[in-house]
């Protein structure tokens, strides 16, 4: 998988709806295993290319181009890409900004299609991803006015009345430490390696993320591996050792304990069940 992901530094102090947070472009590969996960932050996810499946708020549904998936803060989530034509998003990251949805049963999501008005969309978010990658002078206002620009676009051109609303705030350094941990959960991550990434001192953190999400940050690492596994065993034929190298486990007797702790069986148990069913 592809991803660049380029962070804007947050309008300090501010509680206005237009404090985008990062914009970034993904291209999925075979190297792409999905797993459910969560973001403080309303997330904008543009298909410019592709096929896939969606998952979020317990449901499935196709996406392909010119499709835009609207995600509210703290609905879990995750894309899949079917590998003969693989997904290829802009992805924009707002904090203090939530959505809802007329005539429709959920707020957690929407998935719109904007293909008549595609040369438009794909105009701003082209702007977006060219101004973060070269972050010419002020690059971040012209990135916050475009997208609010585009923001004004996608209310104009969509059957839903969309209404934006103050999201609930997150501690933003433990907001930092989960989208960290999200992205880089199959590498060998400690708390310390968090703490140096985001600046933190590791004693303030561990107690900010448990007060927070209620669960230690490396109990919450535990958490998205193991949730990955069970997305490996019931798809692919990689053998158990295979799964623990791939995933960040010390060693697949590790994995066995960890899954077993978490699913009460072991993950052979899982695998066969699951493939039973």
């Amino acid at each position: 998988m592809s991803n660049n992901r380029y962070q804007l530094k947050q309008k300090s102090g501010s509680r206005d709806s237009n404090n985008l947070l990062y914009v970034s472009s993904s291209q999925y590969g075979a190297d792409w295993h999905s797993a459910l996960h969560t973001h403080a932050c309303t997330e904008l996810f543009y298909c410019v290319c592709g096929i896939g499946e969606f998952r979020a708020d317990g449901t499935k549904f196709p996406v392909g181009s010119d499709d835009l998936v609207i995600i509210n803060p703290n609905v879990k989530h995750t894309e899949i890409s079917f590998p003969s034509n693989p997904l290829e998003y802009i992805v924009l990251g707002v904090d203090g900004l939530t959505f809802t949805f007329s005539n429709k049963d959920s707020d957690a999501y929407a998935i719109l299609n904007y293909r008549e008005y595609r040369d438009e969309i794909i105009f701003y978010l082209r702007e977006l991803l060219r101004e973060a990658q070269e972050q010419p002078r002020d690059w971040e206002n012209v990135c916050r006015n475009l997208f609010a620009v585009l923001l004004t676009k996608i209310q104009r051109h969509t059957n839903y009345e969309i209404d934006t609303v103050p999201a609930p705030r997150i501690n933003k350094d433990c907001a930092a430490a989960k989208r960290y941990i999200d992205e880089h959960f199959i590498e060998p991550v400690t708390l310390d390696l968090i703490t140096e990434h985001i600046h933190v001192n590791k004693y303030y953190l561990a107690h900010e993320f448990k007060k927070t999400y209620g669960i230690s940050p490396m109990s919450y690492l535990n958490e998205k591996r193991i949730k990955e596994s069970e997305y490996m065993l019931q798809n692919t034929d990689y053998s158990l050792a295979q799964i623990a190298s791939m995933l960040g486990f010390s060693s697949p007797s590790y994995f066995s304990q960890s899954f077993r702790r978490a699913k009460d069986m072991s993950p052979a148990e899982y695998r066969k069940q699951i493939k039973n069913i």
